[in-house]
């Protein structure tokens, strides 16, 4: 074929195209977002395609962020405590004042602390829950799951899994030892290698998200440290007996952000998005994700939920669970990396 011919049949195609292609939106995200019945809706009324990648932890998303091009991706989930790290590396753009209202939100789960640095706010609360323990009622005495100290007095072992996230899990093995998580410092690390390892000992497998969910589905194990509704919701209509508690010394309070990652090219289209996730429809949806489900940061998203779904997520404990829980560790690089060399050698031993 000679070049102009090649332009001929070229020319001859392109009348056939699309006169006008959907737009694209990157998305940097956690698996709930991947959901289609949450991305659908909004991809249908703005007429575009979300293309989601998936992470796991800040420190994996970060790092795709500094190995990205500045445009290569337009909006971000994130641990609402961790913004002021992306920010300080230059990573979010800030939201525009007064974009995103949150006079409808839950108050503890706004973390305007976290999300806004300098007086600009970067990123915007979507959903929360609680790393604590779950289990199977059928198997384990709900008495028992009351108190921490049950992991540890030999009534369990071998029948404990640990979800395989340093940061909540050395969270709750601080409350067992009677640490807060503002005060988990190396020196407070030293303290609890001891407990962490006799937990380790104590315990059937380390899991991921997908690996503690089979094992508690299929009675693998009858006790998840670090699991919470997040973990159970899912499998309720298969199995009711899955549950999960705060127990007497509290959990820790997750809560994930929407931010808008800078370079994008796409602002406007970015914002819409997070404002349609955090609309009442948006936050339903997200809520009750076929990945994990978790609490809507936004109140009005009770006028959608089922009555059902609310009893699911506990709708009304959450005050008394709110006032129990503790935010996640935000440790400063040395502490992080003495976390992380102490759940290594966990994991090792």
């Amino acid at each position: 074929m000679t070049f102009k011919h090649g332009c001929a049949v070229a020319a001859f195609l392109t009348g056939f195209a699309p006169a006008v292609q959907a737009e694209d939106l990157n998305a940097l995200i956690w698996c709930d977002h991947a959901d289609r019945e949450l991305l659908e809706p909004f991809e249908t009324a703005n007429d575009v395609r979300v293309n989601v990648k998936e992470y796991e932890g800040t420190a994996a998303g970060l790092t795709l962020l500094e190995q990205s091009r500045p445009g290569d991706w337009d909006v971000m989930v994130i641990d609402a405590v961790d913004v002021g790290r992306a920010v300080e590396r230059g990573l979010l753009q800030p939201l525009p004042e007064g974009a995103i209202s949150t006079d409808d939100f839950f108050p503890e789960a706004v973390l305007a602390d976290h999300t806004t640095v300098d007086g600009k706010t970067y990123a915007v609360t979507e959903k929360f829950g609680y790393n604590t323990v779950a289990f199977n009622k059928a198997a384990v005495d709900p008495a028992d799951m009351d108190d921490l100290s049950t992991l540890w007095s030999g009534k369990y072992d071998g029948r404990i899994a640990i979800y395989d996230y340093y940061l909540p899990v050395l969270g709750l093995v601080g409350l067992q030892a009677g640490v807060a998580t503002k005060d988990l410092n190396a020196e407070a690390l030293t303290d609890l290698r001891g407990p962490l390892m006799k937990l380790k000992s104590a315990s059937k497998q380390v899991s991921d998200v997908v690996g503690s969910q089979t094992a508690l589905a299929t009675g693998e194990v009858d006790i998840l440290i670090g699991g919470g509704e997040w973990l159970t919701a899912v499998l309720n209509a298969e199995n009711p007996d899955l549950t999960w508690t705060l127990p007497q010394q509290g959990g820790l309070l997750w809560a994930q952000s929407l931010a808008i990652v800078e370079g994008t090219e796409k602002p406007e289209l970015a914002l819409e998005f997070i404002r349609y996730i955090t609309s009442p429809e948006g936050q339903a949806r997200l809520a009750t994700s076929s990945c994990y489900w978790g609490m809507p940061a936004n109140k009005a998203a009770g006028d959608v939920l089922s009555d059902a779904q609310k009893a699911i997520l506990r709708w009304d404990d959450q005050p008394n669970y709110l006032s129990r829980a503790q935010l996640y560790p935000v440790p400063d690089g040395d502490t992080d990396a003495a976390m992380q060399d102490l759940w290594t050698d966990m994991l090792q031993n």
